[in-house]
């Protein structure tokens, strides 16, 4: 049996129909339901699989350098709560007697045992709690004395900033840390009201030079009950300079002509002191002429200058370290002991000659120096002392 011919004013199936203006037309019921989307402005049609949206753009490449460092960034904030907490010995006691309760309770069903034992552990929560706002939002801030030296103590304070609006600190304890040193140095504060400062000072004696450096405190608490103790640790570096011990020296007269720079005798010349006065004589400066005696009108008088003499000491410190000391070895030790025995002695003497009014050399033999007066002060030298460091012999200086 054959299929009825289709009519004549249809097209077939297979050919496609023609519409005005060159447009194709869409079946948008199959369209759908393959998932395809409206044609584009272009003419073209998306696939299946294209929603109306149209196509999703593509993911952009992650930079693994960016990554990194946003990771880097939000490390710190995702570290371990920065406390410390340690028991004291009257918590460990209490702890003891707490757990003991807590095991009787259990074994025991006591409802007493019970309520008792809520009792001590909100002890211990209230304690954390109390010594967590007391530890909270303060600044501390440390000031150094201008000169310190060793063998004699100098005062270093300390000043905490509440910066709570409602909540004072009590029983606050700031340990001053040091490089490489123990931390032996504390500051008490009973109580630091809201908003306010609180000073406390505490005094230390240097036992060696050279260049000391603070890197921080360390804030502690046993405030409510003292059955724990809180700290926390905040980054504050300083550095404070000791200057090598001096000693009181007699120095030997200065004479005439003395070997320590003497230039010469006391005399007329063109120096700042005034050595005497005489009468005006042809070419003379008129800027010398002292007016009070200058009254008469046939005598001039004018101011004789007295001649510039400076006394200059050249000290000189061995700094050099003999290639042949081994380290850890007892020969090092004596070198160093007797390094700074110098060191001692070169201290003391550019004091005591720069008091008397002399200038003061100090020098090294790996061409270091520098030079003081009364002028200048004593400082610059002493500070170059301070940080004076043994220099390893060189090859070629040994061979010579």
């Amino acid at each position: 049996m054959s299929r009825p011919a289709p009519p004549h004013d249809l097209p077939p199936p297979s050919a496609p129909l023609s519409l005005p203006g060159g447009l194709v037309p869409v079946d948008l019921v199959a369209a759908s339901r393959r998932g395809a989307g409206l044609p584009r402005p272009d003419g073209s049609v998306p696939g299946p699989g294209a929603g109306a949206r149209g196509p999703e753009p593509k993911p952009k490449p992650k930079k693994k350098g960016k990554k990194k460092k946003a990771k880097a960034e939000v490390a710190p904030e995702r570290r371990f709560w920065p406390r410390k907490l340690k028991f004291t010995r009257e918590g460990k006691y209490f702890l003891g007697i707490t757990l003991g309760v807590g095991f009787a309770a259990i074994n025991t069903g006591n409802n007493l045992l019970y309520l008792l034992l809520g009792m001590m552990l909100s002890l211990i929560v209230v304690s954390g709690v109390m010594s967590e706002l007391s530890l909270r939002k303060l600044t501390v801030k440390r000031r150094l004395p201008t000169r310190a030296q060793v063998g004699r103590s100098h005062l270093v304070e300390i000043e905490v900033y509440n910066n709570k609006l409602r909540v004072p600190s009590y029983a606050i304890e700031v340990e001053d840390l040091r490089a490489g040193q123990p931390a032996d140095k504390r500051c008490f504060f009973l109580k630091i009201s809201p908003r306010s400062t609180q000073i406390a000072a505490y005094r230390r004696t240097p036992l060696r030079r050279g260049l000391e450096r603070h890197t921080g405190f360390r804030i502690a608490t046993r405030f409510p009950f003292g059955l724990f103790e809180k700290s926390r640790e905040v980054s504050a570096p300083d550095e404070l300079v000791i200057y090598p011990a001096v000693d009181p020296v007699r120095l030997p007269d200065r004479g005439r002509g003395d070997a320590a720079g003497d230039a010469g005798p006391l005399g007329r010349g063109a120096g700042d002191e005034i050595f005497g006065l005489r009468p005006m004589r042809h070419g003379d400066d008129q800027r010398d002429i002292y007016w009070r005696k200058s009254t008469r009108p046939d005598q001039t008088v004018v101011r004789e200058r007295a001649r510039e003499i400076r006394h200059e000491v050249a000290l000189v410190v061995d700094v050099v370290r003999p290639a042949s000391l081994p380290e850890d070895d007892p020969a090092e030790a004596a070198y160093l002991e007797q390094l700074e025995r110098r060191i001692r002695e070169v201290a003391s003497l550019a004091v005591a000659y720069v008091k008397r009014g002399d200038r003061v050399l100090v020098a090294t033999n790996t061409g270091q120096r520098v030079r003081a007066d009364q002028a200048r002060g004593i400082d610059p030298v002493l500070r170059f002392l301070a940080l004076l460091q043994p220099v390893p012999e060189h090859p070629a200086e040994r061979a010579a």
